[in-house]
């Protein structure tokens, strides 16, 4: 399950969404998130699903790939369709035993809430697996440079969620090396029950907090070593510029976005 995470993890290709400019694909990012949680009835749906498949298309990321980092979330959305299923009050009961009861809407509640969650998580790759930690890092100072007028440290919280990002494949590396050492030892973390399992995976924590202050360390003493002191007066190596294509970026976007609040307001 840790080797099938690729939230975070950059995927090398040559496409046209690798090209656009980071912060066509941050809104954009945004859009669909609003779009995904704000969506009524099959028409909203079915353009969502258009939508996506067509980024997914012309990202030339292996559909199979992108969709393997599911995998790590399905207890998260076995979960959440439970507590809707079972905890949605309606009175058109589908089935019920005691004070257990299975509605229409609470079935409906469920399946929305786990389609949404999922593409949730391909709409978020999609966006890491086509920017490079550094574009990310770009595009997101320049998008919030504006608050720097009200003292924001804009250069500083754009560089730690780049850090952040950055670190989530190396800590998903260091845990699959704990794991498959502690594997050679005679641990088992793929047989028993859940919680069987879940108690397997305590042993791996102290070992890979130890491994992330040691890195975190490094890269502060790297970043003291080369007199690092914050944004000021910092010039970019490849300045961001939009294009024509990124203008096309943002007029479908918008395109998108309208198409989804109108098919949500005129649907019952």
């Amino acid at each position: 399950m840790i080797r099938d995470i690729t939230l975070g993890q950059y995927y090398p290709a040559d496409s046209l969404l690798h090209r656009m400019d980071p912060r066509v694909k941050l809104f954009g990012t945004m859009l669909f998130l609003i779009a995904v949680f704000s969506f009524r009835g099959i028409a909203g749906l079915l353009l969502i699903t258009v939508f996506l498949a067509g980024v997914i298309r012309l990202s030339k990321v292996p559909f199979r790939y992108m969709v393997k980092g599911l995998k790590a979330i399905w207890v998260l959305m076995v979960i959440t369709a439970f507590f809707n299923l079972f905890l949605t009050s309606s009175p058109n009961i589908i089935w019920e035993w005691k004070w257990i009861h299975i509605t229409e809407e609470g079935v409906a509640t469920a399946i929305k809430m786990m389609i949404r969650l999922v593409y949730l998580i391909l709409g978020t790759s999609i966006m890491t697996l086509t920017t490079t930690p550094n574009e990310l890092t770009d595009g997101l100072e320049k998008s919030l440079k504006p608050l720097q007028a009200l003292h924001v440290p804009v250069h500083e919280i754009a560089m730690m969620m780049a850090i952040a990002l950055r670190f989530i494949p190396i800590l998903i590396e260091e845990t699959d090396k704990i794991m498959r050492a502690q594997q050679a030892r005679g641990a088992d973390f793929e047989s028993g029950s859940l919680l069987r399992r879940a108690k397997a995976m305590i042993p791996l924590l102290v070992p890979l907090f130890i491994s992330a202050f040691r890195r975190a360390n490094d890269l502060a003493m790297a970043m003291e070593a080369r007199c690092y002191r914050g944004g000021a007066g910092r010039t970019k190596m490849k300045p961001l510029q939009y294009k024509k294509k990124d203008y096309a970026g943002y007029a479908v976007l918008f395109a998108f976005l309208a198409g989804v609040i109108a098919l949500r307001r005129f649907t019952i």
